[in-house]
C-alpha cells in the first residue's frame, strides 16, 4: 500500500466504496480550506476520484473490485431512491441488440444525468406508485437495485414518445420479443393495468399480438 501523507486512517479510506467530505475529514485528519485543499492534491494524483460533488472513493478501492458491479452500485448512490432499468437493462437481457454504456436508471427525483470516472449515469423520474418491479442484488454486503425484465421494458415504453405503435413495437425499435416469455407478459400486464395509460393499454394489445 502507497502511503499518502497526511492521511491518518489510510486503510480505512482506502476500505470505503464511497465516502462524503466529512467522512474524509475524519479520516484524512484536515478540516475546511485545509480539507479542501488536500481532497484536491489528492484527486490531482488520482488517488481520490470524484463520483459527484462531495462523493469521493479511492483509485485503490476502484482497482479492486468488478468494475461493472461497482458501476451498478454507484448508479443506485448517486440519486437515491432509484433503481437500474430501461435501456441498461433491456441490452443485458438481450431485448434491444445495442450495447448501452450508460447505466440507465428510474427514481421518484427529478431526471438528470451525472458523469464522472465511470461514465454516464441517465436517470428518468416517473410517479411513485410505478416506482416498483425491481429486485435486490446483494452484492459484498450492499445491496444493487435493478428492474426485472418486464418492468425494464413498461419503463422504456411508458417513457418514450412514440408515433406509430405497431411499426414502432414490430420493426423500428428492432425488440427481441423471442426472450420475453409469458411470466414477462403477466408482469408486464400488471405494470399497465396499474399506470391506467391508454398508450400502453395499446401497447399491450399489441405484444400480446406479437406474442401469440
Amino acid at each position: 500500500m502507497i502511503t499518502i501523507s497526511g492521511i491518518k486512517y489510510q486503510t480505512e479510506l482506502e476500505s470505503l466504496s464511497f465516502f462524503n467530505k466529512n467522512q474524509a475529514s475524519m479520516l484524512i485528519d484536515k478540516k475546511g480550506e485545509n480539507l479542501d485543499k488536500k481532497i484536491a492534491r489528492l484527486r490531482k494524483i488520482n488517488y481520490l476520484l470524484n463520483l459527484k460533488k462531495g462523493l469521493y472513493t479511492t483509485s485503490a478501492f476502484y482497482q479492486s473490485i468488478n468494475k461493472t458491479i461497482y458501476s451498478e452500485y454507484i448508479g443506485c448512490v448517486l440519486r437515491f431512491p432509484s433503481y437500474i432499468s430501461l435501456e441498461y437493462v433491456l441490452s443485458q437481457e438481450g431485448i434491444i441488440p445495442e450495447a448501452v454504456y450508460a447505466v440507465t436508471s428510474i427514481t421518484i427525483k427529478s431526471s438528470r444525468m451525472i458523469k464522472n470516472f465511470l461514465g454516464q449515469f441517465i436517470y428518468k423520474n416517473i410517479k411513485k406508485n410505478l416506482f416498483l418491479g425491481f429486485e435486490e442484488i446483494e452484492w459484498e454486503g450492499k445491496k444493487i437495485y435493478k428492474a426485472t425484465k418486464a418492468k425494464a421494458l413498461f419503463d422504456f415504453l411508458y417513457l418514450k414518445n412514440m408515433g406509430n405503435l405497431y411499426l414502432e413495437l414490430n420493426n423500428d425499435l428492432r425488440l427481441n420479443w423471442e426472450v420475453f416469455g409469458e411470466r414477462d407478459l403477466d408482469e408486464f400486464k400488471k405494470y399497465v393495468l396499474l399506470s391506467k395509460s391508454k398508450k400502453l393499454a395499446e401497447i399491450l394489445k399489441i405484444v400480446e399480438k406479437i406474442l401469440v
